[in-house]
């Protein structure tokens, strides 16, 4: 019984990897980018037990956050991306003094993003008061990501 098991089993993973070379090319619609979509690249990306070594390989070691915020490992940058390390730095280090600033419309944290943003003087107070309006939208919850207050942060800035 143990010998139709496994022979059983062989078969099977042989008729998968045949089956999985001819869907070669296929989009990687189910893992994103990362590391792990590089190295099994063009192999069976309709392959279950292939797209699992993809996503694990990428959660792993954390390539596909690490792509998606420096634009390599074959993922795209967010058009909303701030690209200012300072200014990421910044939001890190101070998120309860900002969160305080932002609900307040006013403060040095809030002061020092926008010259960190470059946002021109003239347009600083509409700026200050548009982060204000916008605040649940920025602090969603308690414990929020400083990634996500950046991101939020540039949208909300004045073009120009």
């Amino acid at each position: 019984m143990k010998r139709i098991l496994a022979i059983s089993a062989c078969m099977l993973f042989f008729a998968a990897t045949v089956f999985a070379q001819g869907m070669r090319g296929l989009a990687r619609e189910n893992t994103g980018c990362g590391l792990g979509t590089m190295i099994f690249q063009g192999q069976a990306n309709d392959s279950s037990v292939l797209q699992a070594f993809q996503a694990t390989t990428n959660g792993t070691f954390g390539s596909q956050t690490f792509g998606i915020s420096s634009g390599t490992s074959e993922c795209t940058q967010p058009a909303r991306f701030a690209e200012n390390q300072r200014l990421n730095e910044f939001v890190l280090a101070n998120m309860d003094g900002l969160a305080k600033d932002i609900a307040q419309g006013h403060g040095e944290s809030i002061r020092t993003v926008a010259e960190l943003m470059q946002i021109p003087e003239g347009q600083r107070e509409g700026f200050y008061r548009t982060l204000q309006t916008h605040f649940t939208a920025i602090f969603p919850r308690e414990n929020v990501e400083y990634a996500h207050v950046v991101d939020t942060i540039a949208t909300l800035a004045p073009r120009g």
